[in-house]
């Protein structure tokens, strides 16, 4: 299927915690791309919203770090800017990164498997979620593009991978 818009999550799905014991990085330097990514997105052509041409992109991701006080939530936003620009090689256009900073089992909306993430980036780029492509590695990101009405594809199939660090 040619897609508009390929969203992706973050942790463990483009990079991975080089603290050990720790599931997500808390601050810069504590973090990798898994080997592949970057030579993978290098072969899209991708667009910014409002761009006719190419395909659209977006990183969806839970960040209860913000939630339980590990870091704060400019801080998360500030690693998944520095994680998208070293994976895709340029600068995300304004809110195509978006997060959950609440901790697990608030409620809110917009945590994974909620689709309030995925929902916000398919309407920034004005498509329809039949058009879109969820890669993420949990199965709480399977259910949020099935509850977004999106495709999905796991990580390590996306990124031909055998096995995740």
């Amino acid at each position: 299927m040619d897609y508009k818009i390929i969203i992706f999550d973050a942790d463990g799905t483009l990079r991975y915690c080089t603290v050990e014991g720790q599931p997500c990085p808390n601050r810069s330097g504590e973090w990798k791309l898994y080997p592949g990514v970057k030579e993978i997105l290098a072969q899209y052509n991708w667009s910014h919203p409002g761009e006719e041409s190419g395909i659209g992109y977006g990183i969806a991701s839970n960040q209860g770090g913000v939630g339980a006080g590990y870091f704060s939530e400019s801080t998360a936003i500030e690693l998944l800017n520095d994680t998208f620009t070293e994976a895709f090689g340029f600068s995300p256009a304004a809110k195509t990164i978006e997060i959950c900073p609440h901790v697990p089992h608030s409620g809110c909306s917009c945590r994974k498997p909620e689709p309030e993430m995925l929902n916000r980036l398919i309407k920034l780029y004005g498509t329809s979620s039949e058009h879109v492509l969820f890669v993420g590695d949990r199965d709480a990101d399977r259910k949020a593009a099935s509850n977004a009405g999106c495709n999905f594809q796991l990580a390590s199939d996306f990124f031909d991978r055998d096995t995740e660090s």
